[in-house]
């Protein structure tokens, strides 16, 4: 007779689920390399491409680590690449001299918006008839897992 504590019945659900969400984002990132790859980018550049463009002032690596949920020696190792590339160039950053800012160039921009040129088609077709009402209640539920696993950090 085992001793493991019994999972509830939303502890179920969600241990299933789990299991679906790793297949869900390895096939995001499958499709994502295959959409971007003409672009010189993979899904993982994209992706800091995109929380570059998207944070709306310069960062260090460390913070947009942390704001994507990421490794920050992982995001350091694509930013580099990023900037060997030309997509980002590094600025001295006045709260703190070691952690220089990741500043977006405009052949940067210009990639990033050429990727997401290339997503608006794809993203229409995968989600072509699910309704707004069920794709809210997944990124509810998302976000709240997100909340409680990083409150759990």
């Amino acid at each position: 007779m085992s001793c493991a504590p019994k999972r509830t019945p939303a502890g179920e659900v969600l241990t299933a689920l789990t299991l679906d969400i790793f297949r869900l984002n390895n096939l995001l990132l499958n499709a994502g390399d295959r959409l971007v790859t003409n672009l010189g980018l993979t899904s993982a550049r994209w992706q800091i491409l995109g929380a570059i463009a998207r944070a709306g002032l310069s960062q260090p690596v460390a913070w947009l680590a942390r704001n994507m949920g990421a490794n920050r020696q992982n995001v350091q190792r694509i930013v580099n690449d990023l900037h060997e590339q030309g997509f980002v160039i590094f600025e001295a950053n006045p709260h703190h001299r070691r952690a220089q800012l990741v500043v977006l160039t405009e052949k940067g921009q210009r990639v990033y918006d050429a990727a997401m040129v290339l997503q608006a088609p794809w993203v229409n077709s995968v989600t072509e008839g699910l309704s707004l009402r069920d794709l809210a209640a997944f990124k509810r539920v998302l976000l709240t897992l997100r909340s409680r696993l990083e409150e759990s950090q």
